[in-house]
C-alpha cells in the first residue's frame, strides 16, 4: 500500500528533475560565460547598487524629512533585493560574486560618486546633505539607466534584460521625484554623467572602455 502511495510520487519528481535538466539543455539556457554581456552586466550593476545602498543608508540615518526618508528606504530594499536577484543568478551561473568590475574611471561615467562625495553626507549639514544626497542619487540613477541601454536592446537571457526593464522604470520614476525635491529647495541637478553608451560594445573580455 505504501509503495504505491509514494510510487506517483517519486515519479512526479523524477520528471521535474528531467524537465529542469532540459530546460537548461535548451538553447540560450547554458550558463553565460565569464566573459559573457549577462555576468559583466550583473557585476557592474551589482557595484552600483551598493553604493547606492550606502548612500541611501548615510542621508537616512540624518534626515528627518519624511519624503526623503522614504525615498531613501525605497532605494535600500529595491537594491537589495536586486543584488540579492543578481548574486544568485552568478551562483546558478557558477560564476563568483567578485570579479573584475568597473574601475574608477568607468564607474565615474556610470554617475558613481567618488569617496569624497559619499563622505560628505556625513559632514555637510543635514540640509546641505539633503540637496548633496538628491544630486548625487540623481546622477548616480542616470548612470544606471545609461547601464541598463545595451541590455534592453541587446539579445541577451531574458530574465537580466526583465531586470533592466525594472530598473529602468523605477530609477527613472525616481529620478522625477528627486528633480521636484530638488526645486522645492532651490537646488539644480549635477550635470549629467558624461557617457554615451547608446554605441558601447557589452561584450567579451579584452574590451576597452573608453571613458
Amino acid at each position: 500500500m505504501n509503495r504505491r502511495v509514494r510510487t506517483p510520487a517519486a515519479l512526479l519528481l523524477l520528471a521535474l528533475v528531467g524537465l529542469a535538466a532540459l530546460f537548461f539543455l535548451l538553447p540560450g539556457r547554458t550558463a553565460p560565460a565569464e566573459s559573457s554581456r549577462e555576468v559583466r552586466f550583473v557585476r557592474e550593476m551589482t557595484q552600483h547598487h551598493v553604493q547606492a545602498i550606502d548612500m541611501a543608508t548615510r542621508l537616512r540615518d540624518r534626515t528627518r524629512d519624511r519624503t526623503l526618508r522614504s525615498l531613501a528606504l525605497d532605494i535600500i530594499l529595491s537594491q537589495q533585493e536586486q543584488i540579492g536577484q543578481m548574486r544568485g543568478w552568478l551562483t546558478l551561473w557558477g560564476r563568483p560574486w567578485g570579479g573584475a568590475g568597473m574601475d574608477a574611471a568607468h564607474a565615474r561615467a556610470m554617475g558613481m560618486a567618488t569617496p569624497a562625495e559619499v563622505q560628505s553626507l556625513d559632514t555637510l549639514s543635514v540640509p546641505q546633505a539633503e540637496v548633496r544626497f538628491l544630486q548625487l542619487m540623481r546622477r548616480h540613477h542616470q548612470g544606471a539607466l545609461a547601464m541598463v541601454q545595451p541590455v534592453l536592446s541587446g539579445p541577451l537571457r531574458p530574465e537580466v534584460r526583465a531586470l533592466a526593464r525594472q530598473i529602468a522604470a523605477s530609477q527613472g520614476a525616481e529620478i522625477r521625484l528627486m528633480d521636484s525635491l530638488l526645486k522645492e529647495r532651490g537646488a539644480t541637478p549635477l550635470p549629467a554623467p558624461g557617457q554615451d553608451m547608446d554605441g558601447m560594445d557589452m561584450g567579451g573580455a579584452g574590451e576597452k572602455h573608453d571613458h
